[in-house]
């Protein structure tokens, strides 16, 4: 497998792990760090990039939430949208950090978009719960810990 397919491929899981569709992102980060035969930061990157842009995804269709809510396809329902709702009313924009949550994280991006969090901050805030996240599995992954 050429070396941009490898992280093309893992961009492309993280990107999706982060928005209306299941994913497992970190097992596939797992995988190639495990493999060995790609640099650490470089799988790094590409998951990190990926899921942060992901999560770009939910912010904007938070913004368009009265238009597109309440679909089928839509990545949150009614209750995870309320319940993310008040955690953000609660602790505001530093609640991003937590956005690389498995229950609650996505919902929280998309809450972000709903009340309006500029885009600057969004982002900044989000790439560093996500790039922490993958950081973590690597620590476990190469018993870094």
């Amino acid at each position: 497998m050429s070396e941009f397919a490898v992280y093309a491929g893992l961009f492309a899981v993280a990107f999706v792990a982060a928005t209306i569709l299941p994913a497992q992102s970190e097992l596939g980060l797992a995988a190639l760090l495990m493999a060995g035969s790609h640099p650490v930061w470089a799988l790094l990157a590409a998951a990190s990039l990926g899921n942060t842009l992901g999560a770009a995804v939910n912010w904007f269709l938070g913004r368009a939430i009265e238009r597109y809510g309440g679909r089928r396809w839509f990545p949150a329902s009614e209750k995870q949208i309320e319940r993310a709702s008040r955690w953000y009313a609660k602790w505001g924009r530093w609640s991003l950090l937590l956005s690389w949550m498995p229950i609650g994280g996505d919902a929280l991006t998309v809450v972000a978009g709903v009340l309006r969090e500029p885009f600057p901050s969004f982002l900044a805030l989000v790439a560093i719960a996500k790039t922490a996240r993958y950081l973590v599995v690597a620590a476990i992954t190469l018993s870094w810990l």
